[in-house]
């Protein structure tokens, strides 16, 4: 019970919201847009994830199982579509085999319901007739719903049970004074009892008012879509996924069909040029010069520059693009890909070497809690992360004057959580047990 402050409207802060506000607390939700998902939970590709991808263990692949199911019971409550149109992920090649043989394992391993493999071509082209490959995953279950309409929904509970949502509020300061939270926006001032900060693409800017370290930093990658021509989105089914690679946190361009039955294609994975830059002439050269002298920036280019240089090519030359989606689909013509029909800007966190972080990452600052990194599957596991922070870090007993920190293993490919303290390097453990207790 206590008087929150939840920063974000997306659909992470609004499931806290919402969660809080069941068991009696005084909730207050800013969003500094004029509506609720506005930016990532707007625009993804509104898949509900199985669990394929995510090192069992971790807390995306225990979250997202968890979670699938919430989204599911929530969607049924309200009457909301959840269509289970299912996710074949597809080897084109024989040099595929040994990615999409680790995918299986995984898979297994996080419990996807009713997986299979899949051998014979022939069987492939039953449950997707265009596509072409050499083996591939079937997850049956995986399903498509429409996250926006989801978060609206959960607002409406909030404020069913007394909470406060507040559009236009854009937190400018944020300070701990005697154990409480005071939060300014241009148009309000707030004390709370605590604050959790679910931000998304301004996460590390938030942190910073209250002391937390920089790092992790935001890198905003968008991702655009390709629509698939009303008339030939018979050749699509439900989802075809490629093998991702191991090396880059992105799934690569992958067909799906949308809720409301549209085909879109991609995203693909290019660097934007604001953390709202949504095409090439949304730019910022703040967020722009920001990224480029954050210290992890020439190590990443180092390291993932051919792939940048291949991203941005397929982004600016349709043809490119086309070959990418047409190796599962032979069938699919240029003039398929009718236009660019939406985007969406990921809030990839990366730390001071250039790592990329690949798991949910959170930091407390007294009481302040900090989500510091909720990539992809996050709207997925919203209602599960809700859940995970209010016993973890707002139900647990702690030192309100003392950070604290959570880290993984350095070899465990779990997302660094930066250490909560300004200048702080990010710090990490080798406990193995420890993993299931990071967010």
């Amino acid at each position: 019970m206590g008087k929150t402050g939840i920063v974000g409207g997306g659909i992470v802060g609004v499931a806290l919201a919402r969660a809080l506000s069941a068991r009696g607390d005084e909730v207050t939700v800013l969003e500094k847009e004029s509506r609720l998902a506005q930016h990532q939970t707007g625009h993804n590709s509104g898949v509900v994830h199985a669990g394929l991808y995510y090192k069992p263990g971790s807390l995306k692949a225990t979250l997202c199982a968890a979670g699938r199911v919430s989204i599911r019971e929530f969607c049924e409550e309200k009457g909301l579509p959840y269509r289970e149109v299912g996710k074949l992920v597809v080897a084109v090649d024989e040099t595929e085999l040994p990615a999409l043989a680790e995918i299986e394992r995984r898979s297994l391993e996080n419990g996807v319901p009713d997986l299979a493999r899949v051998d014979d071509p022939a069987r492939m082209r039953e449950i997707e007739p265009h596509v072409a490959g050499v083996a591939a995953v079937h997850s049956p279950h995986t399903a498509v719903v429409d996250y926006a309409s989801i978060t609206e929904a959960m607002a409406q509970d909030v404020r069913a049970a007394g909470g406060h949502i507040r559009l236009g509020h854009e937190v400018t300061a944020m300070a701990v004074e005697n154990g409480r939270v005071r939060v300014v926006t241009p148009v309000s001032e707030d004390v709370f009892d605590r604050v959790i900060v679910c931000a998304g693409l301004q996460s590390d800017v938030v942190a910073r008012l209250v002391g937390a370290d920089p790092s992790p930093k935001i890198l905003p990658f968008r991702g655009e879509y390709w629509e698939l021509a009303p008339e030939r989105t018979g050749l699509v089914k439900g989802m075809i996924y490629p093998v991702p690679d191991p090396r880059f946190p992105f799934l690569g361009v992958h067909f799906t069909r949308g809720v409301y039955d549209n085909v879109h294609v991609g995203p693909n994975a290019v660097p934007a040029l604001a953390r709202q830059g949504y095409t090439w002439l949304q730019w910022s050269a703040k967020d722009t010069i920001e990224s480029l002298r954050w210290p992890g920036a020439w190590p990443l280019a180092k390291q993932h520059w051919r792939m940048g240089v291949d991203e941005i090519s397929g982004s600016l030359i349709k043809p490119l693009y086309y070959r990418k989606a047409r190796r599962f689909i032979p069938e699919l013509r240029s003039s398929d890909l009718t236009h660019k029909s939406a985007a969406g800007v990921r809030a990839q966190a990366w730390g001071r070497a250039g790592e990329l972080l690949d798991d949910f990452a959170v930091d407390q600052v007294g009481p302040v809690t900090l989500l510091r990194n909720a990539p992809s599957p996050a709207a997925t596991s919203s209602l599960a992360i809700a859940d995970y922070v209010i016993e973890h870090y707002l139900t647990a007993p702690r030192d309100l004057s003392a950070p604290r920190t959570t880290a993984p293993s350095p070899d465990s490919n779990v997302g660094a959580a930066a250490g909560a303290t300004r200048g702080a390097d990010v710090q990490r453990s080798t406990r193995e047990d420890e993993v299931s207790e990071r967010l």
